[in-house]
């Protein structure tokens, strides 16, 4: 009787302890894991997701404005001549298939003394072609401006605003600076022009860069207001490849280019 009852008690023993211990071996690996894997996920911090400029850090009231030109041209001829009056000089981006419709305006841009920049070949969604595809379609439409003003350009804004890290980096590989916006006059909406000029000259602040379209229906009529307004208020307008910074800088997490520390 005492030999099984001293059975009993070994025998519930054994077979607790063997789940308790296969508990904590199991609790023990998984920390083990942890442990061995943890630091090397911690340690690899995530790529910083690129950014195009999408302003400037400026001490000085100095802004740049910038139309885009992917479709219609009827506005191109006056939007220069509003430019000239307020001795304004301003920054194109433009299509390569707007470039074969309309060598003459890219002429009498460059004429002008504003710039021509790059706004792709076909306005084509970037973030759904290779790097390879990219470069080829931004050095299609630099040839064709090249052509035509005899400049190369510089600067690029994606069709649509629409990027991601490999567009960025393909447009940096052969020397462009991607360039987006932080005033956004939404004349593509064909709000009335007295909506865009309140916008315009309530969102800007010194560095800003501007968005406008060249065939947008209320622009004509809004810049003149926006440029007077501005130029009252100290405001000097220059072309985005004198606003953006020269040599060592970085870009914030707003888009917002600023010196390098």
């Amino acid at each position: 009787m005492r030999k099984g009852k001293e059975k009993r008690p070994l025998k519930v023993y054994v077979v607790r302890r063997g789940w308790w211990t296969a508990a904590v071996c199991l609790l023990a690996a998984a920390a083990m894991f942890y442990v061995v894997n943890a630091p090397a996920a911690v340690g690899v911090s995530a790529p910083a997701r690129q950014l195009p400029i999408y302003c400037v850090q400026r001490d000085q009231k100095m802004l740049a404005i910038s139309f885009d030109a992917a479709w219609g041209n009827e506005d191109t001829q006056q939007l220069i001549d509003i430019l000239g009056r307020f001795q304004v000089k301003a920054t194109f981006f433009v299509v390569g298939d707007w470039v074969d419709r309309y060598p003459e305006s890219v002429k009498a841009l460059s004429d002008a003394g504003h710039e021509v920049m790059n706004h792709s070949n076909t306005h084509a969604h970037y973030p759904q072609m290779s790097p390879d595809e990219v470069t080829a379609d931004l050095n299609a439409c630099n040839d064709k401006i090249e052509a035509i003003t005899g400049k190369r350009p510089t600067l690029v804004r994606f069709p649509y605003g629409d990027y991601d890290d490999n567009s960025i980096r393909a447009a940096r590989s052969i020397g462009m600076e991607p360039i987006q916006w932080d005033v956004d006059s939404l004349d593509w909406k064909e709000i009335p022009a007295s909506e865009i000029t309140q916008r315009v000259t309530t969102k800007v602040q010194p560095g800003s860069i501007v968005l406008f379209h060249n065939a947008a229906i209320h622009t004509p009529e809004a810049l003149p207001d926006i440029l007077e307004t501005l130029l009252q208020e100290g405001y000097t307008f220059v072309p985005i490849s004198q606003i953006i910074l020269p040599g060592e800088y970085v870009i914030d997490h707003t888009g917002r280019q600023c010196p390098a520390a």
